[in-house]
């Protein structure tokens, strides 16, 4: 982008340059504050052999579950992939490939490749499979393991507000991996509200506008992941 307006008017201008083989990082929880419409657009592009680092990956027709419908990803990094049969069938089939991490150390690996942090020690997974194969050090007596970060071509996440220099501010549970999320090379927010510069409030702002590149405003269905209602 040129200058310091971010806002693009068209899907298609929010997402050029996606190509296939590239890594795409994904805010959002299940089903809460995902950029439905640029997971719409990636689809409509067709493109192939994505990697995919996201929480979970949708469900079999929403959020990133419309992705693996015609197969266009290739591998997920997530930490919980329990609610898509679809995504169940193309790993027993070995049609995906799935690195499961937990999950705050998930949204370290997010964090930590954004801020310029190659790998990081952690506790967490010491001991079990996610160690294997790993370097270990120990620091004051406890062992670590070493976990490097991850950065994409691409980051999308879904934001509350945005001004036209792209800070951004989530709300409520969609705070949950979107700023951690947004650190791409190219990063695109999705949001519900677009105001102009100064109406924010500066101490409100989670993510700053330096580390986003494309906004859009978006339309948002905001479906429900499991609807309980009383009888």
């Amino acid at each position: 982008m040129a200058g310091f307006d971010k806002v693009v008017s068209s899907y298609e201008a929010a997402m050029e340059g996606l190509k296939d083989g590239d890594t795409i990082i994904a805010g959002g929880f299940g089903l809460c504050g995902i950029p439905e419409g640029l997971i719409k657009q990636i689809k409509h592009m067709q493109t192939k052999d994505l990697t995919v680092v996201s929480n979970n990956c949708g469900v079999d027709d929403f959020g990133l579950g419309i992705l693996l419908q015609d197969k266009q990803i290739k591998k997920v990094i997530a930490s919980y992939v329990g609610e898509n049969a679809l995504f169940e069938q193309q790993l027993l089939s070995g049609e995906i490939d799935v690195e499961l991490t937990p999950q705050g150390t998930l949204a370290e690996k997010m964090r930590a490749g954004g801020a310029g942090i190659p790998a990081f020690y952690t506790a967490t997974g010491y001991g079990t499979p996610v160690a294997e194969g790993k370097d270990v050090k120990e620091f004051n007596g406890r062992p670590y393991i070493l976990e490097e970060s991850i950065t994409g071509e691409f980051a999308i996440v879904k934001a509350w507000k945005a001004d036209r220099y792209g800070n951004l501010v989530f709300r409520h549970t969609a705070m949950n991996f979107n700023p951690m999320a947004a650190t791409g090379k190219i990063t695109v927010a999705e949001v519900e509200e677009i105001v102009e510069p100064g109406e924010l409030e500066p101490s409100q702002i989670h993510t700053p506008g330096i580390f986003v590149n494309r906004v859009i405003k978006g339309s948002f269905e905001k479906r429900i992941e499991r609807v309980t209602t009383r009888d």
